[in-house]
């Protein structure tokens, strides 16, 4: 904030630290409602360890351990590329700057030109910037792999529905009863209710507790999106600086991408359960299956929605939106920067003459 204050005025200077100044702001904000939130953290630790949650066989389990690969392999490669980013940005004063400077444009207490306060100010920077970081790939990881939990929960709940297969085929399979597969099945969508419902309760405590930062996080990066992307163009292409520039836009197109990817993935999943229903065995069931079942259509009919700020539902139109709007403000602002280059360049001439 104090270096922005001492630039002001100077659109390239702003732009080239409005980057780090949101992302420092948006790590802060985020570690906050995490401590503030940690009793809302623990209950729902408690409700992901209840025992409706716990898986009953094998292919409960893998689908676990599918969703759960999904999201690491999404948030890994947001880590690698976050700290490549970082060390990308260590190296740019070492091959694109003639005198010293320091990796990130913030206000530092010594100067660059004097040693040892430039190596000491140097690997400040680098592990301050690196350690945020993991902190921000930290804080999300929890959020978002608790929605992927939420969707793993639904796909156990549509594989247990699809379980409710005819009568003669149950017979065939293991010799018993009419009333007792009836009574099994029963059971079945029971527990698929009990269970559903225990995952509307966890998402909706979810989004009580991290909907703000979301938020934040999405509004935010509509202005760092266009202002990143009004950096790049003024920067050589030749350079360190526009490969980070370059490296760090994705990053944050890719760290937008899987929030939005996570709560579409909640939605869409948690729509095909009314579909689901369809599918099992229902009509050589008894009428207090059918009635159960019955409600619970109602019910699933609404998809889940995971929102950001109790306003914004995560899914691809948000993500598409985000992008279009953050290039709606960039082509004003190059615009804007365009005329004041050409304004600069006649009063130049003007003066000259």
């Amino acid at each position: 904030v104090i270096y922005m204050v001492g630039v002001m005025g100077d659109l390239e200077e702003v732009s080239q630290s409005s980057f780090l100044l949101f992302t420092q702001a948006c790590l802060c904000f985020k570690v906050t409602v995490f401590q503030v939130r940690m009793g809302s953290f623990r209950e729902l630790l408690a409700q992901m360890n209840s025992d409706v949650f716990v898986p009953q066989n094998k292919g409960h389990e893998e689908i676990l351990k599918l969703q759960a690969t999904r999201i690491k392999r999404l948030l890994l490669g947001f880590m690698i590329s976050s700290q490549t980013t970082c060390s990308l940005f260590a190296l740019r004063p070492l091959f694109d700057d003639a005198n010293r400077n320091f990796p990130f444009k913030m206000w530092m207490p010594v100067k660059p030109e004097h040693s040892p306060q430039y190596e000491l100010g140097f690997l400040f920077q680098l592990l301050t910037i690196s350690m945020s970081a993991f902190m921000y790939f930290g804080v999300d990881s929890v959020c978002l792999s608790m929605v992927i939990f939420g969707c793993a929960q639904l796909e156990i709940i549509k594989e247990k529905l699809l379980s409710i297969t005819s009568i003669a085929e149950k017979r065939a399979n293991k010799p018993t009863d009419v009333n007792s597969i009836l009574e099994e099945s029963y059971r079945v969508l029971i527990e698929c209710v009990v269970q559903h419902q225990a995952v509307i309760k966890f998402v909706k405590l979810l989004e009580n507790t991290y909907h703000a930062q979301l938020f934040f996080q999405l509004s935010g990066s509509i202005g760092l999106i266009c202002m990143t992307a009004l950096r790049i163009l003024v920067v050589d292409w030749k350079s360190v600086q526009f490969v980070s520039m370059v490296l760090y836009l994705s990053v944050m197109c890719s760290q937008l991408f899987v929030c939005c990817w996570s709560g579409h993935e909640l939605t869409v999943i948690s729509s095909e359960l009314h579909t689901t229903l369809y599918q099992c065995c229902w009509y050589e069931q008894r009428a207090p299956f059918k009635r159960a079942l019955l409600f619970a259509m109602m019910r699933m009919s609404r998809p889940l929605e995971f929102r950001a700020g109790r306003y914004v539902p995560l899914s691809r139109q948000t993500f598409v939106t985000i992008l279009r709007m953050s290039y709606s403000y960039f082509a004003v602002l190059n615009q804007a920067n365009s005329r004041n280059e050409i304004i600069d360049h006649q009063t130049s001439i003007t003066n000259h003459h």
